[in-house]
């Protein structure tokens, strides 16, 4: 400070010849000076103090860069990849509006018929929008639909197999009833008496050799043998029906006071048979039935005596009751 005041002096004193009012311009102009070196010297002080902490700081960061350098060299990596879209999608946008800009230089007629083709897609749009709707309408309804049918497909399914089941007991009942009655009458078989299985049920045929005499409808003593085996049968399986058809052949019958005809004879025979089978057996009227079918049903058309004899027949049909079979139909 005495140094500059000094100067000062001595440029007063060369300068003594300068106007008052220019030395004290010059005066403050001095002092100014002295107040802004002042200031220069604490902000230069500060800055020094700044410039410690600021070494520190960088000493800091250079500790930290070595940090950032994976994460440097990744994200390069991810930048190069997001350049390499970029330029894609950049040159993507180039096209679409170098295509815009020459849509937008078009002619207007053309403009215009791109409006129109716009409008009418879009009405076009807003009419297969509105079929949509409908078609999933209609779907969700045929998917109820489905849902339903697929429901009464499986209870359907459950009662055929259900039913088959009841078919399948019922062929093996068949089968079991066919082999005890062919034991009970094995003596029988083949002399004049038949077994066998068809359509689901068991027939006993017996010629009218082996129980009655020509004309007669009283049952001989070795056909009521033969009835008996095969009523011990029945007893035993009660879930059988019986039905017994008297047949015969097609030789008109000569009327008498009892029997009129071949119908009244079928009957009757039935009816004998029927008698002998509930005596010897003890089996339910509510199982058995009785017909006569006279000579409408032959099994030999021949005009034959053979065909005539196999025609006059007493036959015997033996089936399972089916009424679990008839409960499932009903509810089905």
């Amino acid at each position: 400070m005495n140094k500059l005041y000094i100067i000062v002096i001595i440029i007063f004193t060369l300068f003594s010849c300068v106007p008052t009012q220019q030395f004290r311009e010059i005066s403050d102009k001095g002092n100014k000076l002295e107040v802004e070196r002042d200031q220069l010297m604490m902000e230069n002080e500060q800055l020094f103090v700044e410039n410690t902490e600021m070494s520190a700081k960088m000493n800091l960061v250079v500790a930290e860069k070595e940090k950032f350098v994976e994460d440097s060299i990744r994200l390069y990596n991810e930048i190069s990849i997001l350049k390499t879209e970029i330029d894609k999608l950049t040159r993507q946008h180039n096209d679409l509006q170098a295509t815009h800009e020459a849509l937008l230089q078009g002619n207007a007629r053309e403009t215009r018929r791109l409006l129109n083709q716009l409008q009418n897609t879009q009405e076009d749009l807003q009419t297969k929008e509105g079929r949509l709707r409908e078609l999933e309408t209609n779907v969700n309804e045929s998917r109820h639909d489905i849902t339903r049918m697929r429901a009464e497909l499986e209870a359907r399914n459950a009662k055929l197999a259900e039913l088959e089941r009841i078919l399948n007991q019922k062929d093996s009942a068949v089968n079991a009833l066919k082999e005890s009655v062919s034991r009970a009458l094995m003596g029988f078989e083949g002399k004049g008496l038949t077994v066998e299985r068809k359509n689901g049920k068991v027939y006993v045929s017996m010629d009218e050799k082996l129980l009655f005499q020509s004309g007669s409808y009283d049952v001989d003593a070795r056909g009521k043998q033969a009835l008996n085996n095969l009523a011990g049968v029945l007893a035993r399986n009660k879930d059988v029906n019986i039905m017994i058809e008297g047949h015969t052949d097609d030789v008109p019958y000569r009327s008498g006071a009892v029997i009129r005809d071949n119908w009244d004879l079928s009957v009757l025979r039935a009816t004998s048979v029927l008698k002998i089978l509930m005596e010897s057996g003890n089996i339910d009227p509510d199982r058995i039935t009785a017909a006569g079918r006279g000579e409408f049903q032959p099994v030999d058309l021949s005009n034959t005596p053979e065909a005539r004899s196999r025609n006059r027949r007493t036959e015997i049909i033996l089936s399972p009751k089916l009424d679990e079979l008839l409960k499932l139909l009903e509810t089905n």
